[in-house]
């Protein structure tokens, strides 16, 4: 939906008139709010395919049911409550649990998407660095979806308790006794000294570290990749239920994958750096024998403390185009 010239952006009046069925002003008011609605429902669902789509659901369920609006909460708290019914849907629809250490339907968030994107960047508060990263992400996939919904409103976004149980259609003691349940299971979940391994922006000591794990694949030195890590190192690879505890496990698995025995042997690696989840990330490209180009293997998003990574996410390719990457390296 593009907008139609004339189109005025004051907010009331442009969701008047989405409301009477123009859609251009429809289109105008609800790309304003897509970028938060997208990782609204990624909270919700740990997968940015899917988020994508139920993003495009919300949408198509707020243009039909347009009348509906009736101005008495903003347009932004509607469509949050259409995208919130709609990952509840979904999620009833397609009921999950995760493993102990897995969560085989996570997917990794291109940062490039969790940039201001609209005019003032009032969004950003919803899309807070420790709110997007990995490990809070497998800890709300953890909640029932009920609880899930209502943490994420409550603590992520701060809304009211009374708006809260409004949009979800319930009281506000249920709403109360769900986020206390939230909060104790989140925490179970939650890497210990987390608060501390937050930063705003990426230091110097965690470029030098990136530039050295992508030398090491480069090399492929399991052995120059083991010097990088923390003693208490943990490497998934979602959607294989996978988990790889400790240095020494994570160097054998790397020294196998490099190896003869590997189907990776005497590949040539190239690595690119980019970001997912606001952490870094690193995408590989494999270059086989025989064959003339780099095609896309992996992407590595890590989780670095203390000057060592802690946590190494090890995703398929697929999401490349998401990220502004190709899909072979030129």
């Amino acid at each position: 939906m593009s907008r139609r010239p004339g189109v005025r952006m004051d907010e009331g009046a442009v969701a008047v008139a989405a409301r009477e069925g123009d859609e251009a002003a429809f289109g105008v008011l609800a790309e304003r709010y897509r970028r938060e609605l997208r990782v609204h429902c990624y909270r919700m669902l740990g997968s940015f395919e899917e988020a994508e789509d139920l993003v495009q659901e919300t949408f198509l369920r707020a243009w039909r049911g347009r009348a509906t609006f009736q101005g008495r909460a903003t347009f932004r708290a509607w469509l949050y409550r259409i995208a919130t019914n709609a990952c509840l849907d979904h999620l009833d629809r397609h009921p999950r649990r995760p493993g102990t250490d897995e969560v085989p339907w996570l997917q990794p968030y291109p940062d490039r998407l969790l940039e201001p994107a609209g005019e003032s960047g009032a969004d950003v508060a919803v899309i807070g660095r420790e709110t997007v990263e990995l490990a809070f992400l497998v800890a709300l996939q953890h909640l029932p979806p009920g609880q899930r919904a209502v943490l994420i409103l409550r603590d992520v976004l701060g809304w009211p308790a009374k708006e809260t149980a409004a949009l979800l259609g319930t009281s506000g003691d249920s709403v109360k006794s769900a986020l206390r349940r939230a909060r104790a299971t989140l925490r179970d979940h939650l890497p210990e000294r987390r608060s501390e391994w937050v930063s705003p922006v990426a230091s110097a000591r965690e470029r030098d570290l990136v530039r050295r794990f992508m030398e090491a694949h480069e090399r492929s030195d399991a052995a120059a990749l083991a010097k990088l890590l923390s003693e208490d190192v943990r490497m998934t690879m979602p959607p294989l239920p996978f988990t790889f505890a400790g240095r020494e496990a994570v160097e054998a698995f790397a020294a196998h994958a490099f190896g003869p025995e590997s189907p990776l042997y005497r590949a040539r690696w190239h690595s690119v750096p980019t970001r997912a989840n606001r952490q870094p990330a690193v995408a590989g490209y494999i270059r086989a024998p025989g064959d003339t180009a780099y095609r896309a293997q992996v992407l590595n998003v890590l989780r670095v403390a203390d000057g060592r990574i802690t946590d190494i996410t090890v995703f398929e390719p697929r999401l490349f185009p998401a990220f502004g990457l190709p899909l072979t390296w030129p």
